[in-house]
């Protein structure tokens, strides 16, 4: 190809990036009319992103020959959905921090980067943190493919008046991140507990001599390695990006499906998008056969159960000792979970609606 060629062309990505450019002004001027029509109600609205989402993903998958993957196109529009949204409404966002770990990256990823994404230094001050309206949200984490659920999550979902109001499956690809040049000189490795433990059959393979340390996040790993001599740290993309650390050793982890999955919560109510989870805790009676009993609207009226979860109860009664997490395929207001919740509320002696919200797109 001739450079005269190569500059026809890049005439043409010109033309077509002005094209592109005016489109988005335009949906953007649509989106402040639907603003002001809203009457305050919240830009954030998950069921209706998720429709785009869905759609968009549908229209690339269908695409088959585009030059631009289904992924890459989802990607695009999760950020105009985040710019267009923020033209509605300042969004403040709590997570696990400090800044470069997952939590991060599962808030970038739902929301996009036109919010601000404000580092907690717990789950407990991440949940404060929107129950005081120092956020209009929090994402937090509640469960991993390979090491089970957030205890804390759990209990503190027990407690709280904040709603599930959406989901994000992220899928974790750990490093191995470090100043040194070759694996030989990496004489310890930092990370969190999880990760460590996530990675344990790369490390006895590749690195059984080196000490390994726990640490209170990934991104506080990565700090540690960016200032010692010898140092690595199991971590993400974003943690080597934010403290200068080159990757030596990508995708480390022993299962290629690892995935954690996170809620947002806050105070809005999704409607019904035909694709939706509903959450929910109950107890059951300290008695035998008090949970089958229990369970059996769910099955009566054909509702799928994704996930159940015991918790040992928190609160001081002598009425049950344990309470129950389940997640149910459907919205609340769907005719089937409606009557499933029905006859739970009949017999379950305690039991709290988390939330509806659209189920993550894989």
């Amino acid at each position: 190809m001739t450079e005269r060629e190569i500059k026809k062309l890049r005439v043409q990505i010109d033309a077509l990036d002005a094209e592109l450019l005016a489109l988005l002004n335009r949906r953007a001027a649509v989106v402040r009319k639907v603003g002001a029509l809203k009457g305050g109600a919240p830009a954030y609205r998950p069921e209706r992103e998720s429709e785009i989402l869905r759609r968009i993903g549908a229209l690339a998958a269908a695409g088959g020959s585009g030059a631009l993957p289904a992924e890459g196109a989802l990607a695009v529009f999760r950020e105009i959905i985040s710019a267009c949204r923020a033209l509605e409404q300042d969004i403040r966002v709590a997570y696990l921090g400090p800044q470069g770990t997952f939590s991060e990256q599962a808030v970038r990823r739902h929301f996009g980067q036109a919010v601000a994404a404000d580092p907690a230094a717990s789950i407990d001050e991440v949940f404060r943190s929107a129950e005081a309206g120092a956020t209009q949200f929090a994402v937090v984490p509640a469960e991993n493919s390979t090491d089970g659920v957030v205890g804390r999550t759990l209990d503190l979902l027990l407690l709280t008046p904040l709603r599930i109001c959406g989901e994000i499956e992220l899928r974790v690809r750990q490093n191995l991140l470090t100043r040194a040049s070759r694996l030989a000189a990496v004489t310890r490795v930092y990370s969190h507990a999880q990760s460590l433990a996530q990675c344990n059959g790369w490390l006895n393979r590749r690195l059984p001599a080196a000490e390994r340390i726990q640490v209170s996040s990934n991104a506080e790993a990565a700090r540690r390695a960016a200032k010692e001599k010898g140092a690595a740290a199991v971590a993400g993309d974003g943690a080597a990006a934010r403290y200068g650390l080159k990757v030596l050793a990508r995708g480390i982890e022993d299962d290629p499906s690892n995935t954690t999955r996170f809620l947002v919560l806050g105070q809005v109510d999704p409607a019904p998008t035909g694709r939706d989870r509903t959450s929910l805790v109950m107890s059951a009676e300290n008695k035998p056969g008090a949970v089958h009993a229990l369970l059996a609207p769910i099955a009566v009226n054909g509702v799928s159960m994704s996930r159940i979860e015991s918790r040992p109860a928190k609160a001081r009664s002598a009425r049950w000792e344990y309470v129950f997490f389940i997640d149910l395929e459907g919205h609340q207001a769907d005719a089937r979970v409606a009557a499933a919740l029905a006859g739970l509320r009949q017999r379950a002696p305690f039991l709290k609606i988390l939330g509806s919200y659209p189920a993550a797109s894989h």
